[in-house]
């Protein structure tokens, strides 16, 4: 699997690491697995274990 795939948060939230999270501070290009541990969802506050991939 690719570092930069997308994940799908079980509220539907989708991340994209082009994209980053500016709200959680992540900066684009941030691959899922380099997300810090503590990082959460910016719409559900869940966890990266909630995410699957796309």
């Amino acid at each position: 699997m690719d570092q930069m795939d997308q994940y799908l948060c079980v509220c539907g939230w989708v991340y994209d690491p082009e994209l980053g999270d500016s709200e959680g501070g992540i900066a684009p290009g941030t691959p899922f697995k380099d997300l810090p541990d503590d990082w959460v969802c910016p719409v559900c506050q869940l966890g990266k274990d909630a995410f699957t991939p796309m």
